[in-house]
């Protein structure tokens, strides 16, 4: 075991390399454009033809010939309840694969300071609401998402492990549903909010009279725009040191219902809003506690309804260019 050396956090250097990796995806290009917007002069970022991060050797080649001080790892393979339902091999083996890799050579690498990112699903479906990061392991996951969720346990863990083994100052955050710019907004890969937007945009260009939507709309979820998320990804690494995830999150949520409506109205359509019971709602509710946060020092700033509008805005300019 490393000795315990006492780590406060401080102001990270703008001018040492920094590492975002998944840098094109929608949290790591928000990433991306915050750390420039706050003065980060010498960022790295590879696509995923460029460095495969499943390939172990090409990640410890990448690693020891940059050397970053600073790693935000946002790489993964993410998807809806569909994507997730259908291909749970995919999503556990690539993901488990990405993390080992990154990590492993961060840490033979030298990197100072790594924030790894996770998601809100790691929790028990029945959580106590609002979630708290003690939640975490005390009971059975969503099973539509279990792979992608047990995945992001493991990165957990193991940034744990190396807090203990190591003594190096790494730190996990677990974002509650983002949305923002580059998101994805496929029929079968979306998450639920950019699935509405490109349904309602097209409802209302081609003037659908009815919209049908997948189960109820009673459960409740939590958006975060990704810009909000970025800023916090920033604000922890320069704050916050410990070994518990950090819930990221508004502290606040909408029924899908609720969501639906909000979406139809920034998009302008009119018509009739329905919905099929017969097709899954997935966890009842999920609402993050996001007091640690707020110990650390954030919160969100980005209003959901203003958040959508802007999404809305640009997914209509970049129509030809978006993941769909």
């Amino acid at each position: 075991m490393a000795e315990e050396v006492e780590f406060v956090p401080a102001k990270l250097d703008r001018s040492s390399k920094f590492y975002v990796a998944g840098h094109r995806g929608l949290v790591g290009s928000a990433i991306w454009r915050n750390l420039e917007q706050e003065g980060f002069s010498d960022l790295v970022g590879r696509t995923s033809s460029d460095l495969d991060l499943k390939d172990r050797s090409a990640v410890f080649n990448f690693f020891a010939e940059t050397k970053p001080r600073y790693v935000v790892l946002a790489a993964a393979k993410v998807g809806g309840i569909l994507a997730n339902n259908t291909f749970p091999v995919d999503f556990l083996s690539e993901n488990l694969r990405i993390q080992v890799n990154v990590l492993d050579a961060a840490r033979e690498s030298g990197v100072e300071r790594l924030l790894f990112l996770g998601s809100s699903c790691i929790y028990p479906k029945f959580a106590e609401q609002p979630i708290r990061e003690e939640s975490l392991l005390t009971g059975h996951l969503e099973p539509t998402n279990d792979a992608y969720a047990i995945a992001k346990i493991s990165g957990i863990m193991h940034i744990q492990a190396v807090r203990r083994q190591y003594g190096l100052p790494w730190i996990s955050a677990m974002p509650t549903n983002l949305y923002g710019p580059g998101d994805n907004f496929s029929p079968e890969g979306s998450h639920v909010l950019p699935a509405l937007i490109r349904r309602y945009d097209e409802a209302a260009r081609l003037g659908t009279p009815v919209v049908t939507n997948w189960g109820t709309g009673a459960p409740k979820r939590e958006f975060l725009h990704v810009d909000d998320m970025a800023a916090a990804c920033l604000h922890l690494m320069e704050n916050y040191d410990g070994p518990s995830q950090v819930n990221v999150g508004t502290g606040t949520d909408v029924s899908i219902k609720e969501l639906a409506t909000l979406v139809a109205d920034a998009v302008g359509y009119t018509g009739e809003i329905s919905w099929d019971t017969s097709k899954p709602d997935g966890t009842p509710r999920k609402l993050l506690d996001v007091s640690k946060l707020a110990e650390a020092g954030w919160t969100s700033t980005i209003d959901l309804e203003a958040g959508i509008r802007s999404t809305v805005d640009w997914y209509r300019a970049n129509l030809t260019q978006v993941r769909a």
